[in-house]
């Protein structure tokens, strides 16, 4: 980072640090955010990286692929409900083949979840975890998945105090510094 200016690069590094630990929290919580955490590959994901160009700073922030989806949600294909403003849609041939399957399968292997039949004869038996799967995928593959906003609530509210509001003071601060520093070498 640029030495000239110390508290610019700061408040960057605040705000990089904010969101990130912000959207972590935003994982582990539940409640509006649902349990995103169940492994913790998306909340170790998670990354920023300040760039610096000549005297110019960028915040450039990665996680895992699906991190997009579970935040900004997904249109089903025949429901857009859950998700109208999503960017994403299930149906539309642009993802991964059998991400989602592959992700549900997982996840109640994981969880041990199984549904019961309602078969008549079938007593109340438990479906296998392929089935369970299957049911799960096809109901979010048709209604979508909700936005949760883990990453996006975060950014923005780090966006209003850090970059909004402190970053131009710093910048101020700094200018300030370096016409002081360049006063003193002219005396």
């Amino acid at each position: 980072m640029s030495r000239q200016l110390e508290k610019v690069d700061k408040t960057i590094k605040m705000f990089r640090d904010y969101v990130i630990r912000e959207a972590k929290d935003n994982l582990k919580r539940g409640g509006q955010y649902g349990s995103y955490n169940n492994t913790s590959t998306l909340s170790n994901s998670i990354k920023g990286e300040i760039v610096t160009e000549d005297k110019f700073s960028i915040v450039g922030f990665t996680m895992a692929d699906y991190g997009s989806f579970r935040d900004k949600g997904v249109k089903g294909k025949t429901s857009s409900a859950k998700a109208p403003n999503s960017p994403f849609k299930f149906g539309k041939g642009t993802g991964p083949k059998g991400g989602l399957t592959q992700g549900i399968n997982k996840w109640v292997r994981q969880r041990r979840f199984q549904f019961r039949s309602k078969a008549e004869g079938s007593k109340g038996r438990f479906l296998s975890y392929q089935a369970t799967a299957f049911l799960i995928t096809r109901s979010i593959f048709h209604k979508g998945i909700k936005p949760s906003l883990f990453f996006t609530k975060p950014f923005e509210a780090g966006y209003k105090k850090y970059i909004d509001v402190d970053l131009v003071k710093a910048f101020g601060q700094d200018v300030e510094t370096m016409v002081d520093y360049n006063l003193k070498d002219i005396k």
